[in-house]
């Protein structure tokens, strides 16, 4: 029997007083929560409160690493390579796994946030650093992949690192012929309730198609969900009650 498509969502990304996102709303709906680390978002109180909320929940915790960039919301490329970048990321991950042991949970996996996820998506030597950080680190963490045309190059990387990929789908973002994510702020890179729920299932059957029409063949473990958009939890919801049976 084939294995239970997932949803994910990035959750704790509040950061003092200041409060994003619907995460007591979501945590409830999805199955893995993305956690920010501090570099991108969160501080240790917001941590806190997320894991709390996962371990209540019995959701799977994620290291939501990203490049250092607080300012930018961790949406802006930097050029952080090779062993750097690998202490970077273990910071990050050693910090969510400590504070999730306080609650007897674990780090789970790891999923790169904003511009370092699709910066080592488009940059195999990116991608090596970051499997080189995670199966270092412990090789029972998964690493969160996005799901192209062009995962065997990503499949061969994961096995010479003795690393599980997770392929993610988006189901609440338009995309490009060429099986990428359409940029924030241009037409149809949000889609509606329907338009999501709708492309959930397209993931789910094998029949993803971009914004223009095209058949994109991708097979995803798991579906990303935006708790930051107004209508997050109806389409969590939506989407929840679509995928039963998948």
């Amino acid at each position: 029997m084939a294995k239970a498509i997932t949803l994910n969502c990035d959750l704790g990304e509040g950061f003092g007083k200041w409060k994003m996102g619907l995460d007591e709303e979501m945590m409830p709906l999805i199955d893995c929560a993305n956690i920010a680390c501090g570099f991108h978002a969160g501080d240790p109180c917001t941590i806190e409160r997320t894991l709390e909320l996962a371990r209540r929940h019995k959701v799977e915790i994620g290291a939501h690493v990203s490049y250092p960039d607080l300012q930018g919301f961790g949406r802006r490329s930097m050029a952080i390579r090779g062993h750097e970048l690998v202490n970077l990321i273990h910071y990050q991950m050693s910090a969510l796994d400590g504070m999730a042991r306080v609650h007897n949970k674990k780090l789970d996996y790891v999923k790169p946030h904003g511009a370092l996820y699709n910066d080592m998506m488009k940059d195999l030597g990116l991608l090596n650093d970051v499997m080189s950080a995670v199966s270092s680190w412990h090789k029972s963490v998964d690493l969160v992949v996005m799901a192209t045309p062009r995962d065997k190059k990503s499949v061969e990387l994961a096995v010479e690192h003795g690393l599980n990929l997770r392929f993610e789908a988006f189901c609440d973002r338009g995309y490009t012929n060429a099986g990428y994510l359409i940029e924030r702020g241009k037409p149809g890179a949000l889609l509606s309730t329907e338009q999501a729920v709708d492309q959930a299932l397209a993931v789910a059957k094998g029949e993803l198609r971009s914004s223009k029409g095209k058949k994109l063949s991708i097979t995803a473990d798991t579906l990303c969900l935006h708790g930051d958009t107004p209508n997050a939890v109806a389409v969590a919801t939506a989407i929840r009650e679509a995928l039963q049976g998948y």
